[in-house]
């Protein structure tokens, strides 16, 4: 009882204040993915110096605001959320925008082991963590024109009054409160795909999703049993209303016609006899 005591006085003692101050080990319970980070109230963002990217500077994780979103790196992966206290999604290495790489090894207020002994004012050596097949994908990464980088977009200060209890948890939710306060248009495509249609750690970006439809064969309905039975019955009855000629009637028909070619032929010779007699009358005339 004693020792359950003096952790609890130990535990007690070391809340920091809650306002801006971001504590790893703790659990989302919201929906998405839990990746150990809890951001009680809204965070005190800076922006980096040269760079269109904010960074907390109270924070004891790696966490920054670029381009409309919150990323946080942690467990050696990128996590993007609309709102400060996630809920987080899971963005791969080839996906995460170039200005959030770009982000100098000092601003990572919890730089993994395999920072030590990089350039504090350069960027981490993704190329050298993550191999050359995604140094060969995002080509010139690390390369641009420091005079012109674009503006920082504008911080979503409307998430200041919601904290505890009033944090939105729904993602619907989130949605219709940041339509309705925040109006800046992501220039970066994984962003303006997050606003528009969240991407899930098992999900594929949407034109690559398009591409294998377009590939793949499209079907021919199969035509079901019962279709193929009902249309056997049509034939049957079709064949049943035609009309049919009586077997005698046949024999009669085929009777008939030798009759009716004989009589023909007899006609014939008569009417050349009639015209032979009559030629030979008019030769006799003086």
């Amino acid at each position: 009882m004693r020792y359950l005591l003096i952790v609890l006085s130990m535990l007690l003692g070391s809340v920091a204040p809650a306002h801006a101050q971001i504590s790893v080990g703790v659990g989302i319970s919201l929906p998405g993915i839990s990746i150990g980070i809890n951001v009680p109230s809204y965070p005190r963002l800076v922006q980096v110096p040269g760079y269109p990217v904010y960074y907390d500077p109270r924070a004891n994780s790696n966490y920054f605001f670029y381009d409309g979103l919150y990323w946080v790196y942690q467990g050696d992966n990128w996590y993007a959320s609309s709102w400060y206290n996630g809920p987080w999604q899971l963005t791969a290495p080839e996906y995460v925008p170039l200005f959030v790489l770009r982000i100098p090894v000092r601003y990572y207020r919890q730089p993994p082991a395999y920072f030590r002994g990089w350039r504090a004012d350069a960027p981490p050596r993704w190329g050298d963590h993550w191999g050359r097949d995604w140094e060969q994908r995002r080509s010139g990464w690390d390369q641009w024109d420091r005079r012109s980088a674009p503006r920082a977009a504008p911080l979503p200060a409307y998430q200041r009054q919601y904290s505890g209890e009033r944090y939105p948890r729904a993602a619907e939710q989130q949605n219709s409160i940041r339509s309705g306060n925040y109006r800046y248009q992501p220039r970066d495509a994984v962003t303006q795909q997050h606003f528009q249609q969240p991407v899930q750690p098992n999900q594929q970006p949407q034109p690559q999703r398009q591409q294998q439809q377009r590939q793949q064969p499209q079907r021919q309905p199969q035509r079901l049993p019962q279709q193929q039975e009902q249309q056997q019955q049509r034939q049957q009855q079709t064949q049943q209303q035609r009309p049919q000629i009586a077997p005698q009637d046949k024999g009669r028909d085929s009777t008939a016609a030798p009759q009716d070619k004989a009589r023909d032929k007899k006609e014939t010779r008569q009417d050349k006899g009639r015209d032979n007699k009559n030629e030979e009358r008019r030769q006799d005339r003086p």
